[in-house]
């Protein structure tokens, strides 16, 4: 470990994740050498994790602005307006690093960092939501990431009290070394009470609030903007440790204080702790803040300025406050027994100054040390293009299509997640109107019939076999997601996991995926209004797939006319909306059935038409809006037998009977990963078909809701409703109760 005092080598400057080019423009800010304390924070401050050094230039060509924006990037959280004098603020973010090497802690403190990202905009967390990547099963290590990472997203999020409604697991050997795991919130606040971070009023004072500050999390996001090795287990010290009952304490102080007029600015102490909050405060604000560090509220003895600024400790909050309401703010977190003190003050001098034992130990230009963050257009290599796969080069399987569909439902990716989210407490609130398990969870706002429906997906091997498309994908299929319950979608968050952009492939899986996500943004009036990037991930050398989640939220003006995907009555008819609903094979490159019964992982993704997304999921809106029909579900992952199949499982009592078009190819039309398409379920086909002809969407008819749980395909048995569920329910209970 480097000693407070010294000597600022080229050893140490590469030890803070510096370059030698960086170190100099550091040099010409200052115009003198740094003492370690300066060199920490401009460390911290210019990490992939906190500057987005390598990914901003193209972060901003992504679309972040529309008719219901209130707050885009650039704050803790983004903010829509969704009506009624309410907003919703939401971001999703990464704890990837931190869960691979402490999974519990990991897991934990991602949620209450996410957590705090939204109440600190002045919006009470009312849902939250995770998205998980896990390496291969039979890697050695899996079980055991899987156990603490579920058990941390459970034991932070149930004791704050905030229900878990949505998620997605997939497994890939690709994560094996580098497990992601990406935590999102969504809070509602009032649209004209929405609390910002910019630095306000020279005078002023800079409060400190929430939990001591302590040894944990030092150089925590210097770790995540760096590769694993070998010795990645010697990070576990870089790892914090959370509370989840202060966390609520300090949520509940907070939202308590907003509501007095006393704060005129707000910041969560996130990566890089103290440092990034008072530096991006004072920048947001073209102002300076001074702060003696002897006040700051510490748990260990002999602490340094050092370690007071690069800690990660959680439950930490900045405010700036007027100092006549100082002891009105002081009394409500006495209240809620946190700590408060004041810190420090706002200043004109556009610097950061820390003062400890009555010394300065730091004194640095706010704007430079912001501004002049590097920003690199790295070298990127377009992911080669991939053959298309067709149908007739795919044999058809030697097991029964029956025996394809429950090898298929049982599969790592496919299989019932009900281990994992039972262990979340979804209920709590009383407010949960869709539960995890359907294409989106859905929330109602309190005291009215209106809801929030969230969601949050990525295919990461389309990704890999073409970055722009795979881009584009996961941007529509939460989109999808959304309108399948009837909810409009609005708006969306992302979080950006990828290897080394250093490598020009990886830059250009980079380049490709944030060019896909803006053109479907923009194709769907979706805009990204928050997020989160997490370079770096890999092992040895070895990347994860390229992993854009997308996060989207959407609302439905009356709750009781939710779609969901459960059969609902013996004898409708089931329909297909979207391109291309009467073809007679599918899209088999990329696809799950490919990888799972041909054991091959090729081929080009299945192509996406915007145009076509929209006019199809405008049309589904407006059916279940008007109550033409009884049941929803997008079809994705598996394709189309696999969507029906998980509608008949969310019904407990229905089954189908599916037709497939005369001249089909059985697995190809089955199994097809082909984009775009819904199937619904009605007692009026003709008219749907109608509706659907004079919208220019694509439809046709595939089956009829069946009693008893069967299904059938062109009248012969493929699988019994008790076979298929005990298949699709046993995976994962079976897995983790196995011996390591």
């Amino acid at each position: 470990m480097t000693l407070p005092n010294a000597a600022i080598t080229d050893e140490v400057v590469a030890e803070h994740g510096l370059t030698q080019d960086e170190y100099q423009v550091v040099l010409r800010i200052l115009g003198r050498e740094p003492n370690l304390t300066e060199l920490g924070i401009f460390s911290v401050m210019w990490s992939e994790h906190c500057s987005y050094k390598s990914s901003k230039r193209w972060l901003k060509t992504l679309p972040t602005d529309g008719p219901n924006v209130i707050q885009g990037p650039g704050e803790n959280a983004g903010v829509i307006d969704i009506g009624e004098g309410l907003a919703a603020v939401f971001k999703i973010e990464s704890h990837n690093h931190p869960s691979f090497i402490e999974p519990y802690q990991g897991a934990a403190t991602g949620v209450g960092g996410i957590l705090r990202d939204v109440f600190t905009m002045g919006a009470r967390p009312i849902a939250n939501l995770n998205a998980l990547r896990f390496g291969d099963p039979d890697h050695p290590k899996t079980r055991h990431l899987i156990s603490g990472v579920v058990g941390g997203i459970g034991g932070y999020g149930n004791c704050v009290g905030v229900p878990t409604v949505a998620g997605e697991v997939n497994f890939h050997p690709a994560y094996n070394g580098n497990i992601l795991v990406n935590a999102m919130t969504v809070g509602l606040a009032q649209a004209d009470r929405i609390f910002y971070s910019a630095a306000a009023g020279p005078g002023n004072s800079v409060v400190y609030v929430g939990a001591k500050t302590g040894r944990d999390g030092i150089h925590g996001a210097t770790m995540a903007s760096k590769e694993f090795d070998e010795d990645s287990e010697e990070k576990r010290p870089t790892v914090q440790v959370g509370d989840p009952f202060t966390e609520k304490l300090l949520l509940e102080a907070c939202l308590e204080l907003m509501e007095r007029d006393c704060i005129v600015a707000i910041q969560d102490m996130g990566a890089a702790g103290l440092t990034s909050s008072s530096v991006e405060m004072a920048d947001k604000g073209g102002l300076g803040i001074e702060l003696d560090l002897d006040r700051v509220p510490v748990r260990e003895e002999g602490m340094t300025a050092y370690e007071i600024m690069l800690s990660e400790s959680q439950e930490r909050m900045l405010m700036i406050i007027r100092p006549e309401s100082a002891d009105e703010a002081r009394a409500v977190f006495e209240k809620w027994d946190l700590d408060f003190a004041v810190i420090g003050s706002v200043t004109e001098t556009g610097h950061i100054v820390l003062k400890k034992d009555g010394v300065v130990q730091c004194d640095i230009p706010v704007e430079p040390l912001v501004g002049e963050a590097p920003e690199y257009d790295r070298p990127h290599t377009p992911t080669a293009p991939q053959p298309m796969i067709a149908a007739a080069d795919v044999a058809a399987p030697k097991a029964s299509l029956g025996e394809v569909l429950a090898l298929l439902m049982s599969c790592p990716d496919m299989a019932s997640r009900r281990w994992i989210w039972e262990q979340y407490d979804h209920l709590v609130m009383g407010d949960t109107m869709i539960r995890p398990g359907a294409d989106s969870g859905v929330v109602r706002i309190r005291d009215t019939d209106r809801g929030l429906a969230v969601t949050v997906d990525c295919t990461p091997r389309y990704c890999l076999a073409d970055p722009k498309t795979g881009g584009a994908q996961a941007v529509v299929e939460t989109w999808r997601n959304i309108t399948a319950t009837g909810a409009t979608p609005l708006a969306a968050t992302n979080n950006l996991n990828f290897g080394n952009p250093e490598k020009p492939v990886i830059m250009g899986q980079i380049v490709g995926c944030v060019t896909g996500m803006g053109d479907a943004c923009r194709a769907l009036d979706y805009p990204i209004v928050s997020g989160n990037v997490s370079l770096y991930n890999e092992t040895e050398g070895t990347a994860i797939l390229p992993t854009p989640v997308i996060g989207g939220v959407g609302v439905i003006e009356n709750v009781n006319k939710l779609a969901t995907p459960a059969l609902k009555a013996a004898g409708e008819t089931l329909v297909v909306l979207g391109q291309p609903a009467d073809r007679k094979d599918g899209w088999l490159g990329c696809s799950l059935y490919l990888r799972e019964v041909e054991g091959r992982e090729e081929g080009a993704p299945p192509p996406i038409d915007l145009a076509a997304e929209r006019r199809t999921g405008d049309l589904v809106r407006a059916l279940i809006a008007e109550g033409a029909v009884s049941a929803c579900h997008d079809v994705s992952d598996g394709g189309l037998l696999v969507a029906v199949a998980e509608m008949a499982l969310a019904s407990k009592t229905f089954g189908a009977d599916v037709t497939a078009p005369e001249g089909a190819v059985a697995h190809a039309w089955a199994f097809g990963e082909d984009q775009g398409r819904y199937v619904v379920t009605t007692s009026d086909p003709a008219g749907l078909i109608a509706r659907a002809e004079s919208a220019g969407v694509p439809a046709a008819t595939v089956g009829t809701v069946a009693d008893g749980g069967r299904l059938t395909l062109n009248g012969m048995p493929l699988i019994s409703g008790e076979e298929l569920s005990r298949r699709h329910e046993a995976w994962l209970p079976k897995y983790m109760a196995a011996e390591s």
